[in-house]
């Protein structure tokens, strides 16, 4: 059975493209840029084919092309301009149009010669910054609007995640240059999302200070155990769906009353940290609205 996605609506384009369906309208009516399936209802549908096409043009557009002009090429012309561009520019715009039809397609072998191509001219850390995250705040959003399906974002979550876990392996085996404090990452009970935290251990790691990593759903009095082996511990946890939103200030409280004392501090991240209620915060207890906030404290 195939379960790759092959046809498209109008609005699904303009979540994978960003350009307005009204706008697709009147590019398909003025230019025939695209030649949509019609129903029998007369509703407009779109094969892969035109979504490569309209992401191909809409990399161009955002580089000064004109869609009359882009209009004008032969069809074949359109992905190799694209791929000079490319070639020249080191666009970080393909590359997220590249993932996004690696993902739509389930293409693994698309997502790791992109991430090659990255790779041969970027840092690991430039490409999660600058391509990786703003891929999955796009991918967020696609799933919230049923563009695509969980099937999709676990795939390229996944692929995402097994290169946060290669640059992590290469730092691990080094001993660590910062032994003033010992970082330790978790996420609440059924907190699935870890990507952001994953990304945390390769930074934390990369500047020199040994990071230990517990992952998801992890029961607060196992992080006591932590205190047995190490002092002067930094408790690190993201927030994204959990705890429950009418939960999160008493979770805090109990992870302060079973963790903090002279030797250790809590630092939390994530969406949801930001309901942490203001008098919590101390010189233990730290909120950090972004990832590259918490970065500049290590």
């Amino acid at each position: 059975m195939n379960n790759i996605k092959t046809v498209f609506s109008i609005k699904d384009l303009e979540n994978l493209s960003g350009i307005k369906a009204h706008t697709i309208r009147i590019w398909e009516k003025r230019y025939q840029i695209l030649e949509p399936m019609r129903t029998d209802t007369n509703i407009r549908l779109y094969d892969l084919s035109s979504l490569q096409k309209l992401l191909n043009i809409s990399f161009l557009h955002e580089y000064g092309y004109k869609i009359s002009k882009i209009a004008s090429y032969p069809e074949t012309e359109i992905p190799e301009l694209v791929r000079q561009i490319v070639s020249a520019k080191n666009a970080k715009n393909h590359a997220l149009n590249a993932f996004k039809m690696a993902m739509i397609n389930f293409d693994q072998q698309l997502f790791f010669n992109t991430y090659d191509w990255l790779a041969s001219e970027k840092t690991f850390q430039e490409i999660f910054q600058q391509v990786f995250l703003p891929l999955l705040d796009e991918i967020g959003l696609l799933w919230q609007t049923d563009t695509i399906s969980p099937a999709h974002e676990h795939f390229i979550s996944y692929l995402i995640r097994q290169k946060i876990i290669l640059n992590s392996e290469k730092l691990q085996v080094l001993n660590p240059t910062k032994t003033n404090k010992v970082f330790v990452l978790s996420l609440p009970l059924n907190e699935i999302h870890e990507l952001g935290l994953m990304y945390l251990h390769y930074e934390i790691l990369s500047s020199g200070y040994q990071s230990i990593y517990l992952g998801e759903s992890m029961p607060v009095c196992y992080l006591k155990d932590l205190k047995k082996h190490f002092d002067n511990i930094v408790y690190v946890s993201c927030f994204t769906v959990k705890p429950d939103r009418d939960e999160i200030n008493s979770y805090v409280q109990e992870m302060a009353n079973e963790l903090l004392d002279d030797s250790t501090e809590l630092w939390f991240t994530g969406r949801l940290a930001a309901l942490i209620r203001q008098e919590l915060f101390s010189e233990k207890i730290s909120v950090f609205s972004a990832v590259e906030e918490l970065l500049v404290r290590i």
